[in-house]
C-alpha cells in the first residue's frame, strides 16, 4: 500500500473525537487505516469498495458503497469530525462536503492542481484544481487553518493544492 499523504498525517492531530471521520473515494483505504490507528473511527465511502472491503474486522470502521457523482448524498448533516479528501476531485460535492461536518470538525482535503499534466496523470483539467480554488471555497465558510498550492515531491512528483480548515463551533 502506498503511504499516506503528508498533508494528512501533519494535519490528522487536529481532529477532533467528537464524532466518526469520513474517507471521501477511499480506493484501498490507506487513509482509513491510518485514521483507525491512531483512534478515530472511520466511515468509507466509494463507488468501488472491493479493495476496502479487504481491511474489514475493525469494529470502527463502516464501509458504504455510492457513487458520489450521480447518487444522492448519503450521510445525514452534520454527522462527522472530520471529511478527508485524498486524490478526488468532483466539484459538485464540495457543499455537501462543507454541509457534513460537525461543529468544531475539520476539513482536510488534498489533491491535484492546475500544472500537474507536466508530472503525468490526472492532466485533465476537470481534475485539477485551479490556484487557490479550495481557499475560496473554504473563505467565509470555514476558518481556514492551512493552505498549500505547489510542487511536491512526495508521495510522487506532482502540483498539488491541500487545505486544513476547521467549521466554525456555533
Amino acid at each position: 500500500m502506498r503511504p499516506i499523504s503528508p498533508w494528512i498525517e501533519k494535519y490528522s492531530k487536529l481532529i477532533p473525537q467528537n464524532g466518526p471521520v469520513l474517507d471521501v473515494a477511499c480506493g484501498s483505504g490507506r487513509h482509513s487505516l491510518y485514521l483507525l490507528g491512531v483512534g478515530y473511527d472511520v466511515i468509507v465511502v466509494d463507488i468501488d469498495t472491493a479493495e476496502i472491503s479487504k481491511i474489514q474486522g475493525y469494529p470502527n470502521l463502516s464501509i458504504v458503497e455510492a457513487d458520489l457523482e450521480k447518487d444522492p448524498w448519503p450521510f445525514s448533516k452534520p454527522a462527522f469530525s472530520s471529511v478527508v479528501v485524498v486524490n478526488y476531485l468532483w466539484r459538485p460535492l464540495f457543499p455537501d462536503l462543507l454541509d457534513a461536518l460537525l461543529p468544531g470538525g475539520i476539513l482536510l482535503y488534498d489533491t491535484f492542481a492546475q500544472g500537474n499534466e507536466r508530472y503525468g496523470r490526472p492532466s485533465n483539467p476537470d481534475f485539477l484544481l485551479a490556484p487557490g480554488e479550495l481557499y475560496n471555497l473554504c473563505q467565509g465558510k470555514l476558518e481556514i487553518l492551512d493552505f498549500m498550492h505547489g510542487y511536491v515531491e512526495v508521495p510522487k512528483p506532482a502540483l498539488r493544492q491541500s487545505i486544513a480548515a476547521r467549521k466554525p463551533r456555533e
